[in-house]
């Protein structure tokens, strides 16, 4: 029922978010454009050529790019909570989004243009990697990298990244400053087909690869001791997840900016409604990410008229008092604040 109502509301979102905006199509159309494109004599698709231009040029990619971002984000949140055992974990913790982050501010201060359109999230992919390998090499001692350990160097970790980017800041002018800002604050508003090529197989290898792991990780549930009796090789299985984090969250924020929340907000969610077991709650934080990404985007793009609001601020607007309610009750569960 729950995958069935994921299902039902993603693609109901998705319509509605493709046909909403200064130049409204209507939900008809964008089906009747969706079918004849695929070989379907099913409705009518838009009879404006510059609406139908709009919709495949401007609409559409930003659809698969809100689905793909959410989707690797509500995954790679129920990978960091089931390899850490702790439902506060979210990918941030292990320093991609800040090490992506430096990548692109280095990029826009020094106008770096390597790669002609691809340098900032190029750029942004590639620190967000080395960040997060970082991390896990530092926290690493006598072959195993602790999860205690590991927090606390992605904290270190995020602290560095955040005095480099304020470095970087002052050292670029206005234009560059406002750009950083408004990267930092995440925005789908760029998204074109050539990004979504870029970023569906890294997304579609991680969300692949997370599932293939699903029973290793209920395994790791019952405790580090217990997983390895069971023949789980935990160290194995940590380095693993800390690389499809990498790999996802990394290719995630190199074209949209910082979003944080979902990967923590979606997984907890998802497993209140349907357990702990990973097999049902990766898919079901992947569909879960597509749909609360692309409600918050529907919300940036139609809140106030005639501008299109920051989507890192919407999440962040959701997830922050989320968030709070989440430790008020773990503390109030644990009578403390472990």
């Amino acid at each position: 029922m729950l995958f069935v109502v994921l299902v039902v509301g993603f693609v109901v979102v998705a319509l509605v978010s493709a046909a909403a905006g200064q130049y409204g199509v209507p939900i008809g159309e964008v089906v009747g454009s969706i079918a004849h494109r695929v070989g379907l004599d099913v409705g009518v698709p838009p009879a404006d050529r510059y609406a139908e231009g709009a919709l495949w040029a401007i609409r559409f990619p930003r659809v698969v790019m809100t689905v793909l971002v959410g989707g690797v984000l509500g995954v790679c949140g129920a990978l960091m909570q089931g390899s850490f055992g702790n439902p506060l974990a979210e990918p941030g913790v292990v320093g991609v989004s800040a090490g992506a982050a430096v990548g692109a501010c280095a990029s826009i201060v020094f106008g770096w243009t390597f790669l002609g359109a691809f340098t900032t999230p190029g750029a942004a992919f590639l620190t967000g990697l080395l960040t997060t390998f970082s991390v896990y090499a530092l926290a690493r001692a006598n072959g195993r990298a602790g999860v205690v350990s590991m927090i606390l160097t992605g904290v270190a970790v995020n602290a560095v990244a955040g005095a480099a980017i304020a470095l970087l800041m002052f050292l670029g002018d206005q234009a560059a400053r406002e750009q950083i800002v408004f990267w930092q604050l995440g925005s789908l508003a760029g998204s074109r087909w050539p990004y979504v090529g870029l970023v569906a197989p890294l997304a579609g290898a991680a969300v692949v690869a997370a599932v293939l792991l699903a029973r290793r990780l209920d395994l790791l549930a019952l405790g580090d001791r217990q997983a390895r009796h069971l023949g789980v090789d935990v160290e194995r299985l940590r380095m693993g997840v800390v690389c499809l984090v990498a790999v996802g969250v990394s290719a995630a924020v190199s074209y949209t900016g910082i979003i944080g929340f979902v990967g923590l907000v979606v997984p907890h969610l998802v497993r209140m409604l349907v357990g702990p077991a990973h097999r049902v709650l990766i898919p079901a934080s992947a569909l879960g990410g597509a749909v609360l990404l692309s409600l918050a985007d529907l919300v940036a793009r139609t809140l106030v008229p005639q501008a299109d609001l920051p989507i890192g601020m919407v999440t962040a607007l959701v997830g922050g008092p989320f968030f709070f309610w989440l430790l008020r009750r773990t503390r109030s569960r644990e009578g403390g604040w472990a």
